[in-house]
């Protein structure tokens, strides 16, 4: 079981200290209340008696037994008075009334008392000569019920309890809030810590109102500062040893290819044309036709390995890009004679001259188009648009096709990163080297009406770019 904390324990402290002294208060002002109420009840019933038995002294002496019955029913009128019945001195019963209730209900007693007589009624006096004092006639006695009172002492008691209740809960919330500003910030600082160890690096500790754990929380914060920084630079450290040795170990397969693969394609190449010459074989046959296909797709891999690793110096000249870009798209254009994917293009007519690589550049973007084109069904559209701003050419390449994964987004311009059958994964590889080259950028999205989006960024002039600089990184 978890040991409770120094806010929890001194939350529950409180909370009972209250909690006792409240309702020990309100313990003994409800004992103070029930007696106080109970006596005020008993004098006022005890009046009530000793009134029907003033009332009463006539009717005993006149044993007018119809005006005792009409005087302890007229007390019933009285709340809480439950029954009333006179006595003469004998203890016989000359007068009764009583409700119709169940149980058994205390009782108080008046005596009927005899006056002395005053002026004529002593002539009348049948015994002048004996005691002046009072003499008793008989009794009265009243029964009363206590349920009202019981019910008031009830509902003191519960609205006590709930007083008492409410006090200390407002206290204890009271000091919850006090309490919070001293244990919170030690709180949090473990719960970013642990979310640290999680692996959260972005989590920081809030700066609180106190100054101790102020000072803390920005010491705290400048060492997870230190170590992301530390982190970052060592992961884009590893990243970039990485892609050197994979970008090198690439040109090592390649000159091995180049030697190895390219000059036996070769002559295979040019003795298949030969056996197919001598033998009449026709290039519309079938197994002819499979042949060259490979044999262009197997020398087609070759020059991809090669242009992708072979250092290229960009020769850096005065160039159109929006002219470079309307030729590119001509020659596409010239090369769909089936009009199998229709080129819509939205190019200013004003020139924008940069210094860059054309040729370069075009290869490039031709590997973009090709595979917005390759992306596109049948007799579909790629849109084609160039634009200017802040100090940039952007040309955008979208297609309606099927669009990127999204966790391909990330992957697409990694080497040998591909999603066709019979793709290399180095065109967009190889369009990510040129554009870093000349200090611009290249991203890809998905249109949210379907297909995708190549939006390529390239700055106007080449203050930061060197003319050595390789194409390709390698």
């Amino acid at each position: 079981m978890k040991n409770p904390g120094i806010r929890s324990r001194l939350i529950a402290s409180v909370f009972l200290l209250i909690s006792a002294t409240t309702f020990s208060i309100g313990y003994m002002g409800i004992q103070i209340v029930r007696e106080f109420v109970q006596s005020r009840f008993e004098n006022r019933i005890l009046f009530l008696a000793r009134h029907l038995a003033l009332n009463a002294e006539l009717g005993i002496l006149l044993d007018d037994r119809s005006m005792l019955g009409r005087l302890v029913k007229n007390l019933l009128s009285e709340k809480d008075v439950v029954g009333a019945t006179v006595f003469d001195s004998n203890g016989r019963e000359l007068a009764r009334a009583f409700r119709e209730v169940r149980g058994g209900y205390p009782s108080v007693e008046a005596p009927v008392m005899l006056k002395e007589a005053q002026d004529e009624s002593q002539a009348f006096s049948q015994d002048a000569g004996a005691d002046k004092k009072d003499q008793s006639l008989g009794r009265v006695k009243v029964t009363y019920d206590t349920t009202g009172i019981d019910e008031l002492l009830s509902v003191m008691k519960l609205r006590f309890v709930l007083l008492s209740a409410g006090l200390a809960l407002l206290a204890g919330l009271v000091f919850y809030f006090l309490s919070r500003s001293l244990v919170a910030p030690v709180s949090e600082l473990a719960m970013v810590a642990r979310r640290v160890a999680q692996g959260d690096e972005a989590v920081r500790a809030s700066i609180g109102s106190l100054p101790e754990t102020s000072e803390l929380a920005n010491a705290f914060n400048a060492m997870l500062d230190a170590l992301r920084q530390n982190r970052i630079a060592l992961e884009e450290a590893n990243r970039e040893i990485i892609r050197k040795s994979t970008l090198a170990e690439i040109g090592k397969f390649s000159m091995m290819v180049a030697h190895e693969v390219k000059n036996p394609l070769s002559i295979i190449k040019t003795s298949f044309d030969m056996l197919k010459k001598s033998s009449g074989l026709s290039a519309d046959d079938t197994m002819v036709f499979y042949i060259e296909d490979e044999i262009r797709r197997l020398n087609k891999l070759i020059e991809d390995f090669l242009v992708f690793a072979r250092p290229s110096n960009p020769c850096y000249r005065e160039v159109d890009l929006n002219g470079m870009l309307r030729a590119l798209i001509e020659r596409f254009e010239i090369n769909n004679v089936e009009n199998r994917i229709r080129l819509i293009s939205e190019i200013p007519s004003e020139p924008c001259i940069a210094n860059a690589d054309p040729d370069l550049l075009t290869r490039a973007i031709d590997n973009i188009l090709k595979n917005a084109i390759e992306a596109s069904a049948y007799g579909g559209e790629v849109c084609i648009s160039a634009s200017f701003k802040e100090g940039l050419w952007i040309a955008s390449v979208e297609d309606k096709g099927e669009g990127i994964r999204e966790e391909n987004i990330v992957r697409i311009f990694e080497p040998f990163f591909t999603t066709r059958s019979k793709g290399t994964g180095l065109g967009l590889a190889y369009s990510l080297q040129v554009l870093k080259s000349h200090g611009g950028t290249i991203n890809a999205l998905n249109r949210p009406s379907g297909g995708a989006v190549f939006r390529v960024e390239v700055p106007l002039g080449n203050d930061r770019l060197s003319a050595g600089t390789p194409a390709t990184g390698i």
